[in-house]
């Protein structure tokens, strides 16, 4: 039981009655301290404490342990040997007579109330790694109730789970597979991201939530690749050429079984097309597949609460789409020098940006290539980027640009990667404005 003023209390239950200790007379084993003073329950107090600090990370909090004595009563105690009581202290025993009201005195008496211990998520997430959620800043965070739900499920032969935005999907794939892999240490997982740099990203997550649990994993088992990877190993076995694109499947893989992992997630499904994802069902054969955010499907796996801490603020700016990017990016980084900001645009128009802020502003404006290792990638405060580049990415600004004739998967994802703003510039209406319009804007009044 965890107490957020006090400290981590820890109980054993104990099923001795009063005739099984009537006529004993307890003596402490050899190897233990001699000291007339040193008490049993000491002992094993300070091996709990020491263990579980090792768990937490933290010395700083508090660990009290008692016995609960499910078949003694506080009067049948005071008959026993004055041995037992000597080895097992009154105050450490919660009897079978006791009241909820004495049990709390008993508990509260442990220690007055402390408001500098770490947060319950800290404390917990420690002990029960396997639903410990670490953002981008290193916190950590309980998985929600829908979360752990969906992680304590077994899989069926093909999964779907949906979420909105920020509600934890990606962070509960990850402990899924880390716990299946736990669970099974043979089975061989891969997850899928679009991109090469969504899946260095991804790989660093995972890392984290081993190194923080201390557990030992051998991450060769969960492997993190492209589609495009995936498909070529298949053309490979097959003897055919390696293509560059997911976006045409060759006929001959969709006749032939080919079983590459037990498990295959696929994450942010919604980018990717139709034919992919039919290429996946196929080739899952007797493997699973979770498939994470396919379109329009409709699932029992369903994670509504999204982790927002702040509300984004969504406008709709009808003006000279070039000229405003170029303002709003002067007055962002002018007013705060802390801010990070994405401008998400078509290729032509991130060329065309580069060229003009390079000699606009102070601030080294970086393009990011999402086809890049992570490790050569430079994460300046203001990035160009492509609609296909942001996947897993997120910034405190949004500035999007040429909408029209985008994928409605892809504007979607990038309007929910901003945590502060998103500014949505446009010269002309067109059916994606219009539908963003009609979606956004009443929902904000």
């Amino acid at each position: 039981m965890l107490d957020p003023l006090r400290g981590l209390y820890i109980f054993e239950i104990k099923a001795w009655s009063y005739d099984d200790l009537k006529n004993a007379n307890i003596q402490k084993a050899q190897n233990q301290d001699s000291t007339a003073q040193t008490l049993s329950f000491d002992n094993t107090h300070n091996i709990i404490r020491k263990k579980f600090n090792e768990l937490t990370h933290n010395d700083g909090v508090p660990i009290y342990n008692y016995l609960i004595m499910e078949n003694l009563s506080a009067d049948e105690y005071q008959h026993l040997s004055d041995s037992f009581k000597e080895l097992l202290p009154f105050d450490k025993l919660i009897f079978s007579d006791y009241q909820d009201s004495d049990i709390f005195k008993i508990l509260q008496k442990a220690s007055p109330e402390d408001s500098t211990l770490p947060s319950v998520d800290e404390i917990l997430g420690t002990l029960f790694i396997q639903y410990a959620i670490i953002d981008n800043e290193n916190s950590i965070h309980l998985a929600s109730q829908e979360q752990i739900n969906f992680i304590d499920k077994d899989l069926e032969s093909v999964t779907l789970l949906n979420g909105g935005p920020r509600s934890g999907k990606t962070s509960s794939i990850l402990l899924k597979s880390l716990i299946s892999h736990l669970e099974n240490p043979t089975i061989k997982i891969i997850i899928l991201k679009p991109t090469i740099l969504a899946c260095d990203i991804l790989k660093k997550k995972l890392l984290d939530i081993v190194e923080h649990a201390i557990v030992e994993a051998d991450l060769s088992y969960i492997e993190v690749i492209t589609p495009l990877e995936l498909l070529n190993r298949n053309l490979q076995k097959s003897g055919k050429p390696e293509v560059t694109s997911i976006s045409s499947i060759d006929k001959k893989l969709m006749q032939k079984s080919f079983k590459i992992a037990d498990l295959i997630v696929c994450d942010d499904a919604g980018l990717l097309d139709d034919n992919f994802i039919d290429y996946l069902k196929h080739i899952q054969n007797k493997a699973k597949l979770l498939l994470v955010d396919e379109k329009n499907a409709q699932t029992e796996n369903e994670l509504t609460q999204s982790f927002k801490t702040l509300k984004c603020n969504i406008n709709f700016i009808k003006t000279n789409p070039y000229a405003k990017a170029l303002h709003l990016i002067n007055n962002f980084l002018k007013n705060n020098k802390d801010e990070n900001i994405i401008v998400i645009s078509n290729s032509l128009t991130q060329e065309k940006l580069k060229e003009d802020l390079d000699s606009f502003i102070t601030q080294t404006p970086e393009q990011l290539d999402s086809s890049k290792h992570l490790i050569n990638q430079d994460f300046s405060p203001l990035l160009l980027a492509t609609y296909a580049d942001i996947n897993t990415l997120s910034a405190k600004h949004i500035i999007m640009l040429d909408l029209c004739f985008t994928n409605p998967y892809e504007i979607e994802y990038a309007l929910n990667i901003g945590s502060r703003s998103v500014s949505i510039l446009y010269e002309e209406d067109c059916v994606e404005i219009v539908n963003l319009k009609d979606k956004y804007e009443s929902s904000q009044e």
